[in-house]
């Protein structure tokens, strides 16, 4: 479903990816671990071009990134992001922030695109909310329909770029179980967190990267019991005795 080959990003003169391969199938969790400034989101953020890259091929269910235009928009349909700030449209309600990619984009109808938001809002919890602005809405609730808006384009891949990392830790479990509902119903999944619960619980694979390249790409059991890396077994260290 996703594939990088060779994929390489620099911001100036710093490497931020180098000849990254990955390879997502269809159904997969995986999520991304490692020290910040490592590449983690970098590597999410270029699945869907919001960072364009230097060298190397990137495919989404066996397209490549088209380089702009409408097919890039139609692409990015496809791939829904949620990331650690809402981005929710703070002058427009839940509601209509859950249906205005579906109208505008997929041309859907108004009462098609409401009842597809409201059947999403109340999976996510908030469907009592939906008449509300951001602003009047806690952190968790606010990622919670972040998470809806993008499930409301139906997309073939959801990315997630440190989604908890702006709540305060009450309001971390309530996406995390969103997140593990969706795992469990099977959505291709690329998730950057620093939830080492939710990678236990959840994912297929984890992915450890350092400076910019995978270091280490195994299941969780075999991540956490028996790291490969000696980077790996320093991050780990370091997490899991706080």
């Amino acid at each position: 479903m996703i594939r990088m080959a060779g994929v390489d990003k620099h911001f100036g003169d710093l490497h931020v990816l180098r000849g990254i391969n990955l390879e997502v199938d269809r159904g997969q969790v995986v999520v991304v671990l490692g020290p910040s400034g490592s590449g983690k989101s970098t590597l999410c953020r270029t699945i869907n071009r919001l960072e364009p890259v230097d060298n190397g091929v990137i495919e989404v269910d066996g397209r490549a990134l088209p380089a702009e235009g409408k097919d890039l928009a139609r692409l990015r349909a496809d791939v829904g992001m949620v990331f650690q700030s809402f981005n929710l449209f703070a002058h427009k309600t839940i509601l209509e922030n859950v249906t205005l990619a579906p109208i505008k984009v997929r041309r859907t109808g108004k009462a098609d695109a409401e009842k597809r938001a409201l059947e999403l809002l109340d999976r996510v919890g908030i469907a009592n909310q939906r008449d509300k602005y951001p602003a009047q809405l806690s952190g968790g609730q606010q990622q919670r329909a972040a998470i809806a808006r993008a499930l409301a384009m139906r997309p073939k891949v959801m990315l997630f770029d440190e989604p908890t990392s702006a709540l305060d830790p009450e309001m971390v479990n309530e996406v995390l179980d969103v997140m593990t509902g969706l795992a469990r119903e099977g959505m291709t999944m690329l998730v950057v967190t620093h939830e080492m619960g939710f990678a236990r619980r959840a994912a297929h694979r984890v992915i450890f990267m350092s400076d910019g390249e995978i270091v280490e790409d195994a299941t969780p059991d075999a991540f956490f019991s028996n790291p490969n890396s000696d980077r790996a077994k320093d991050f780990l260290g370091k997490i899991l005795t706080h």
